[in-house]
């Protein structure tokens, strides 16, 4: 991978393919490989950027916390470092919160929005408390518990739980405590999708057992775009990549 230091964080990321920018975002607690099923079925028809998010994979942060907010001025960083003035942005669960993110802050920097197996709402209080609880058991015993809860959560296909299960065990504590603490604080960004006239496109599996298909998006934003693969749960650019791929070759 490729790397380059921003601020406090070094940022690792690849790059393929040719054609306008899209910039792939995992979800938590996983790094870019989510994507490289479909980042063949793409390579033709966008310049692929598929960043790890800072204290995932390959990227690494001093930073003792983070917010949204920094994880989409990394993007931006990112953007900055590569010459591009704009990009699409697909981000998958919590990837899809930092692209709502970016997108609030720089919205004239997006052509086009997708958020796959992600939603706009903010956590409700319970929600909330039980991740900053997450994140302080993290401190104390280590990944083990989250790692074998999650497995369950993101998919019902072996091979997928295998390869996630693996990944997730090889992610850093400190992206974990991180990433859950930002999560929780993150607002409800649905005004972010209603105010701005980027595409829009939601990719959904409708096995998802983690975040519920988003009518609400559906509902207050008429342009948005849905794609909800049957039989999919919350790993579809996995479990079902064509139909990921082809979803988001409809961006352009």
């Amino acid at each position: 991978m490729i790397t380059f230091k921003y601020q406090d964080t070094t940022l690792a990321y690849e790059r393929l393919g040719r054609g306008a920018p899209l910039v792939l975002i995992h979800g938590f607690p996983l790094d870019h490989s989510i994507w490289d099923e479909v980042t063949p079925l793409l390579s033709s028809t966008f310049d692929l950027i598929l960043p790890d998010l800072r204290g995932f994979g390959e990227s690494v942060s001093s930073a003792p916390a983070w917010t949204m907010r920094d994880l989409a001025d990394d993007l931006a960083a990112l953007l900055d470092h590569l010459g591009l003035e704009s990009a699409f942005l697909a981000g998958h669960s919590m990837g899809g919160y930092v692209t709502l993110a970016f997108a609030d802050a720089y919205p004239q920097r997006v052509r086009g929005l997708a958020l796959v197996s992600s939603q706009a709402a903010a956590d409700a209080p319970e929600k909330r408390s039980a991740r900053h609880a997450q994140a302080r058991q993290i401190a104390e015993d280590g990944i083990g518990e989250m790692v074998a809860a999650m497995t369950e959560k993101l998919s019902t296909d072996e091979r997928v739980r295998k390869f996630v299960h693996e990944l997730m065990r090889k992610q850093k504590p400190a992206g974990y405590i991180g990433s859950l603490k930002a999560m929780a604080e993150r607002a409800d960004t649905l005004s972010v999708l209603e105010k701005n006239l980027f595409p829009v496109l939601v990719v959904h599996g409708g096995a998802d057992g983690l975040i519920p298909f988003q009518r609400e998006i559906q509902a207050k934003v008429p342009r948005a775009r849905v794609t909800e693969i049957a039989g999919a749960g919350h790993m579809p650019m996995m479990e079902s990549p064509r139909e990921v791929a082809e979803a988001l070759r409809g961006l352009k």
